[in-house]
């Protein structure tokens, strides 16, 4: 049995199970899982390599969108790594302290990215709606601000689950039948109660989402509006491309979330191996299908990435 703190009853580590009822198929699962998780690295380090290197891309959305790879490139790599270790090496041991700092950026990045899509909404409100102000409204410095407010928000919303979990007793429970450390995985753990865990675990995380959840509608609704006024059509075709894109990432974003959440509140009939399985692909399907979806619809990104990686002789010569 691990050692534990008998002052407080906290394990020294934890035990991640993987999916429970089919340990003898986690190296098959790992696969396709370890495939996906190689692309995300690839998809999102190309985004972010190519609006680093090209001038034209340092505009307010491609640096949004940067930010949005970086929060793909965290939530991603907060989870597979020591997953693919559980599938492969059954490395299922995880330190206390590291479960908890685990479980802080999984929620922290899953946080800064609903800011981020909020803050990408509002770039395309501005640009559709007051393309005059664009450039004076959203300077260098306000996307900068929003990326730190994206920052300041998550970690004042997710840091007091730390506390939450920390004072808890545990009783030498230390096994999680998951394959990665999540809040309300870790509080079910205990032999105390837990209800302020279960309150503050749902209600403030959950408020803010729904709050960019509102804000982009909001967003979107007046969009539409301004759209519809416009005399062109062409003009408006060529809004609806710009802003298809961040509707498409929205969609891969905030679908699966509440799909999984209500699953996991409601779905008691479903196996809890495939609960396991959503939360796990949940983790890397929006960002391995981010970097696709603005590389195939946006011109921009796509001739950048031409220009760079397929015929970088010609960008040499013209650099």
């Amino acid at each position: 049995m691990p050692p534990f703190n008998l002052t407080s009853m906290t394990p020294a580590t934890f035990i991640l199970a993987g999916i429970p009822g089919m340990e003898k198929s986690h190296i098959w699962i790992s696969i396709p899982f370890c495939s996906m998780y190689l692309a995300v690295l690839l998809g999102n380090g190309v985004v972010l390599f190519v609006i680093r290197t090209e001038r034209s891309l340092h505009q307010p959305m491609y640096l949004f969108l940067s930010m949005l790879a970086i929060a793909d490139l965290m939530l991603s790599t907060t989870t597979v790594p020591k997953m693919l270790a559980l599938f492969w090496f059954s490395a299922g041991e995880i330190s206390f302290g590291a479960c908890l700092t685990q479980m802080f950026f999984l929620h922290f990045s899953f946080s800064a990215e609903s800011v981020i899509l909020l803050a990408m909404a509002f770039d395309r409100f501005v640009a559709i709606c007051y393309p005059l102000r664009y450039m004076a409204v959203l300077t260098q410095s306000a996307v900068v601000k929003t990326g730190l407010v994206a920052l300041l928000r998550s970690f004042c919303i997710i840091f007091p689950c730390i506390f939450l979990l920390k004072r808890l007793p545990f009783c030498g429970h230390n096994v999680i039948l998951h394959t990665y450390c999540e809040h309300m995985g870790i509080a079910r753990l205990a032999c105390a109660d837990i209800s302020i865990n279960i309150l503050y675990g749902l209600a403030v995380p959950f408020a803010a989402v729904v709050l960019d959840v509102v804000l982009i509608a909001v967003s979107y609704i007046l969009i539409l509006l301004a759209l519809f006024r416009l005399p062109s059509r062409t003009a408006r075709h060529k809004a609806f491309n710009t802003c298809g894109s961040h509707v498409c990432v929205i969609l891969l974003f905030y679908i699966p979330a509440f799909f999984t959440v209500l699953t996991h509140r409601f779905g008691q009939e479903i196996p809890h191996h495939a609960h396991i399985i959503l939360a796990n692909l949940y983790v890397l399907f929006p960002p391995l299908l981010n970097p696709v979806v603005y590389g195939v619809r946006t011109q921009q990104i796509k001739k950048k990435v031409v220009k760079v990686f397929i015929c970088p002789k010609s960008h040499l010569l013209q650099g």
